[in-house]
């Protein structure tokens, strides 16, 4: 079963917690594998598992940050939340700006038509008044009115990234999937695209899925962190909880080989010893025991849930529920 809600948005009463906006359910995704010779005598075509049963929630006006290694499933995630259902009031309340500028964005199309067209598409506004719903998109994302006519290739990779959203906030969404937002720029630019990213949510009470590899800016970002291994959820708790106390041992990794700013305290850690696991051929048990140092007989052959901790955190892991039980 694969379940992608979207919930209706209420005023929250005070001091309560804020509505769900995005709930996921045991979502899994697997995509066909082409057939080597050998292959091709089996019986059932070879599978890639990239997602074994997410479940999440998301708040109104919260930054979730999802991180990982790559491989783990993160994009994958990003673009079956935004894919899953064709129904356009769905696809209007969640959108996603993509990780590469570059590619992102028609080349033949100037800004003023890129942002023209959901706004046509969605009837966001009269015929009439699509040029001055363009400023006021230009006007958010601080890029001059004079880029309309212009097209991608006179821009820098963090104006063309500007650009990108605009074209999502274009349509009013109340979810924002931001996939590796800066990593395609360089580092000069990356703190004005977070910054930009902070200002807009505050100023449109924007719920955010941050997907990036940089834990420094997931840190500073998110209100929770879920951490992703090998097609699942390992990890969620909030952020401050997560960085000073992973319970994990995928997140006690990731965290130790994290690079640091102060060069006084800068190691060469491996975020884990091994490869990832192949999505083809998952191990049993515990995705992460072949790389845990920590890894028990239970670990071998039994799945942990992702269930509470007392601390309120989600943690699959039997190691951190007996310490919890204890």
């Amino acid at each position: 079963m694969t379940t992608v809600l979207m919930q209706p948005v209420r005023v929250a009463a005070e001091n309560s917690e804020q509505p769900t906006i995005l709930q996921v359910e045991n979502l899994v995704k697997t995509f066909p594998v082409r057939r080597s010779l050998r292959g091709m005598l089996a019986r059932r075509r070879p599978v890639l598992r990239a997602l074994a049963g997410v479940s999440l929630k998301v708040r109104r006006g919260e930054t979730l940050g999802i991180v990982g290694e790559s491989g783990c499933g993160k994009s994958t995630l990003a673009r079956c939340l935004v894919r899953l259902h064709a129904r356009r009031a769905y696809n209007r309340r969640v959108q996603m700006v993509f990780q590469d500028p570059y590619s992102s964005l028609n080349p033949r199309m100037t800004v003023r038509a890129t942002l023209a067209e959901p706004l046509r598409v969605h009837r966001m506004c009269p015929p009439n008044e699509l040029d001055r719903r363009i400023g006021e998109l230009l006007d958010l994302v601080q890029l001059p009115h004079s880029a309309v006519d212009r097209r991608p290739h006179e821009f820098s990779g963090g104006q063309r990234q500007r650009i990108g959203i605009a074209r999502a906030l274009s349509v009013q969404p109340e979810c924002l999937i931001a996939d590796e937002l800066v990593s395609a720029l360089d580092v000069s630019v990356q703190a004005q695209m977070v910054n930009l990213l902070l200002e807009l949510q505050e100023r449109l009470h924007l719920t955010v899925l941050f997907i990036a590899h940089d834990l420094r800016l997931v840190r500073h970002l998110s209100h929770r962190v879920a951490v992703m291994y090998l097609g699942r959820i390992v990890e969620l708790a909030r952020t401050e909880a997560l960085f000073t106390h992973p319970r994990h041992p995928y997140t006690q990794a990731l965290l130790r080989a994290a690079p640091e700013l102060d060069p006084a305290r800068r190691t060469v850690v491996d975020a884990v010893r091994g490869e990832l696991p192949s999505p083809l051929s998952p191990p049993p048990g515990c995705p992460f025991h072949p790389r845990c140092p920590l890894a028990m007989d239970v670990c071998r052959t039994v799945v942990p849930p992702l269930d509470p901790l007392r601390d309120g955190r989600l943690a699959a892991c039997h190691l951190a529920a007996m310490e919890d039980a204890a």
